[in-house]
């Protein structure tokens, strides 16, 4: 009779163990499913723009030629004013406000009514593009940590009045860039531009490469 016993026992504790098996089971399979559901959708990958080569690095890091890239295409836009400074400079400040952080927005918001008031604006075209020979090189970027950059752009800058050429200047920009990852649907770059890091400078020309003599047959 003591061995049925035993036997009976023996059989209720597995089944015990069993169950209590099933419900950490259970209560890992809950966790994994609410870990799998809070996962993001995305995930950007910055890649170099010159894939010809390969790359290996964590998913996390941002290339610098892609923080140059950004910075130039952002700066570069919010300086082209094809009509009128005074309506076109306040609506680029507004339509990529996705890019730029509260403070540089406040600020360019800012440089926007003062120069507006100043009469800087009403009737002024403007355009920014790169120096030739100036663009992206190794120095271009200043990596400060993980999540922020100084980017030194070396711009030829152009503003007419209507029609009439009125400025002409080659600046260095040094602009700074954080890591802005709030809304990928707006700002797919993951980057916002955090104005100036310190004074502009303006450049001067390169002088002129003298051309070489063609020398004869004889």
């Amino acid at each position: 009779m003591s061995r049925f016993r035993h036997a009976v026992k023996g059989r209720d504790q597995h089944i015990f163990t069993l169950r209590a098996a099933c419900v950490v089971l259970l209560l890992l399979l809950v966790t994994a499913m609410g870990g799998w559901m809070r996962a993001p959708e995305k995930l950007t990958i910055h890649n170099p723009p010159d894939l010809r080569k390969g790359s290996t690095r964590p998913w996390w890091e941002i290339p610098p030629p892609t923080v140059y890239g950004f910075t130039y295409y952002i700066f570069q836009q919010l300086n082209a004013w094809p009509k009128n400074g005074r309506v076109d400079y306040p609506a680029r400040i507004q339509s990529l406000s996705a890019y730029l952080t509260p403070q540089c927005k406040a600020f360019l918001e800012e440089d926007s009514k003062v120069r507006g008031e100043k009469n800087e604006l009403t009737d002024r075209v403007r355009v920014v593009y790169e120096i030739p020979g100036r663009g992206y090189s190794g120095n271009s970027v200043k990596v400060i940590d993980r999540d922020n950059w100084v980017v030194k752009l070396d711009l030829v800058a152009d503003e007419y009045y209507l029609t009439e050429p009125v400025k002409r200047a080659m600046v260095r920009y040094p602009l700074k860039v954080v890591r802005w990852d709030g809304d990928s649907e707006s700002n797919p770059f993951g980057l916002a531009l955090d104005c100036y890091e310190g004074i502009p400078q303006r450049l001067s020309a390169a002088p002129e490469q003298p051309k070489p003599e063609r020398k004869g047959m004889f």
